[in-house]
């Protein structure tokens, strides 16, 4: 009886077509498994549960109490970053929905605590030092941040995982992509709120025209190949002609775009509202996506102090921003203080070889992983001794160098939402997909997202929290500062 009732949840789960349908089928599975109860107890050997338990007896007294001093004086000394282990990934795979009661209801007391100790309703604590307090808090904790990978074609796995990221609530403001990832990251961060529904929908997102010109088809006879021109008229169409600064301003989304130097002795970029707000997206994007030896550099085009579009860095080229940094996490930390990445990963070199948590400890995998290790060594290893020879061949040499690159690059992150690999031939990688393929990697990219939900939820709602209070707090001193100014003219 049990086994069928397992049984009719998975079906369920793999037959829903929302994440309230399969977040439904998946608590039944729980119970039905009796996870249930593992979930409802405290102990594990992955987390401090006796530290935690004490933390969140204490928040609760302190807040039945009223004593916002003692309140804050708490919080001060328990918010940051996977705190007592509460982040260990073995938590998140023993249910298929949700973790831990305990770590759920601490999160939960932290948050609440927050968005109290922020109102109007405490009066006991001055402003400054609420407002010290958040950015201390906000240093320490750290904050989310998405990003997507290289994709080619596949970059519509990407639209259907920021789909269920947005559709609850939990896209963060911080993105990065590269390559195709560029794009989607672009889409959403050049639009309002309002204006992003539709940009989930397959028939919206169709690149270039459906017909094959003089009836031929592609490489190896599949799916014609995007080209040049219709991918840039493509970006006209899907981006407003915005830079990074006019972006941010808009939509409040840090918006991060990897690109390459196509030149030698050039280091490679992240585009952005702080490194360079005047550049404009439409072409760092098409530098992003700009394949090596496939699509033309690309040229990078600024707003001047006139509001003229002229060049930026006229003499200097650039190309697929994968090849160096598929996903920028130094970067990121250093801009935006982020310390926890969810990754889409669609590289179609990549997610054969990419591993989740959930495979991180089996042997299968502990031997692939030695073994992976050992070929970078060598190969690593055997360009170094062929430097010399290579140098006499610049073309071979530069080719040698970029594939060092991408095989010695890190491809996930803390939560990972990994393309499963499908058997589409290399031809489709860069072709121009009909609509029935998008919406099938859309829906993918929904299906895969939609059991790492609650662990994006639980992990990222306190960063949330602490995002949104300041900028609550940012607003009203920047409103108070102007009418001290308006007075001072007066």
């Amino acid at each position: 009886m049990i086994l069928n009732t397992t049984l009719k949840m998975e079906k369920a789960m793999a037959q829903a077509k929302s994440y309230s349908e399969w977040s439904k089928a998946a608590k039944a599975h729980d119970k039905s498994t009796g996870v249930d109860k593992w979930k409802e107890s405290d102990e594990s050997k992955h987390f401090d549960h006796a530290s935690i338990r004490r933390r969140l007896k204490r928040l609760s007294r302190l807040w039945k109490s009223q004593d916002n001093a003692g309140l804050l004086y708490a919080l001060n000394e328990g918010i940051h970053g996977n705190m007592d282990g509460m982040g260990h990934a073995r938590l998140y795979q023993k249910a298929k929905f949700g973790t831990k009661q305990l770590i759920q209801d601490y999160v939960d007391a932290i948050t609440n605590s927050l968005e109290y100790l922020a109102s109007a309703k405490v009066t006991d604590i001055p402003f400054e030092e609420k407002l010290d307090f958040f950015r201390r808090a906000q240093h320490c904790y750290g904050r989310s941040a998405f990003l997507m990978s290289g994709s080619g074609a596949y970059l519509y796995f990407h639209v259907g995982v920021a789909k269920a990221l947005w559709e609850q609530g939990l896209l963060p403001h911080i993105m990065s992509g590269s390559s195709g990832g560029s794009v989607v990251g672009a889409l959403i961060s050049t639009h309002a709120d309002d204006d992003i529904p539709p940009f989930f929908k397959p028939e919206n997102l169709v690149i270039g025209s459906d017909h094959e010109e003089d009836g031929k088809g592609g490489l190896l006879g599949g799916p014609r190949q995007m080209r040049a021109d219709e991918i840039r008229q493509r970006l006209t169409d899907l981006l407003p002609d915005l830079t990074f600064q006019e972006a941010y301003e808009l939509t409040g989304r840090h918006l991060n775009v990897s690109i390459a130097p196509a030149e030698k002795h050039q280091t490679s970029r992240l585009l952005n509202a702080i490194a360079s707000p005047n550049v404009y997206i439409r072409e760092a994007v098409l530098a992003s996506c700009a394949v090596p030896g496939i699509y033309p550099p690309v040229t990078l085009a600024a707003k001047d102090h006139r509001g003229e579009r002229i060049p930026y860095l006229p003499n200097r080229k650039w190309v697929d921003g994968s090849v160096t940094h598929d996903l920028p996490v130094k970067r990121l930390a250093r801009l935006y203080g982020v310390n926890h990445h969810i990754v889409s990963q669609a590289n179609p070199l990549i997610t054969p070889f990419a591993t989740d948590f959930s495979q991180s400890r089996n042997p299968l995998s502990s031997i692939r992983n030695a073994t992976t290790a050992t070929m970078k060594a060598w190969l690593n290893a055997n360009v170094e001794i062929m430097q010399k020879p290579l140098s006499y061949f610049p073309r071979l040499n530069s080719m040698a160098n970029m594939a060092l690159s991408v095989i010695n690059q890190d491809y996930t992150g803390d939560i990972n939402i990994i393309r499963p690999t499908m058997f589409w031939g290399p031809a489709k990688i860069l072709s121009n997909l009909p609509v029935e393929d998008i919406a099938e990697l859309i829906q993918l990219g929904e299906r895969t997202a939609w059991p790492k939900i609650e662990m994006v939820r639980t992990q990222t709602k306190i960063s949330q929290t602490l995002d949104r209070i300041l900028f609550e707090y940012e607003n009203e001193l920047a409103k108070d500062h102007e009418m001290a100014m308006k007075r001072k003219i007066a």
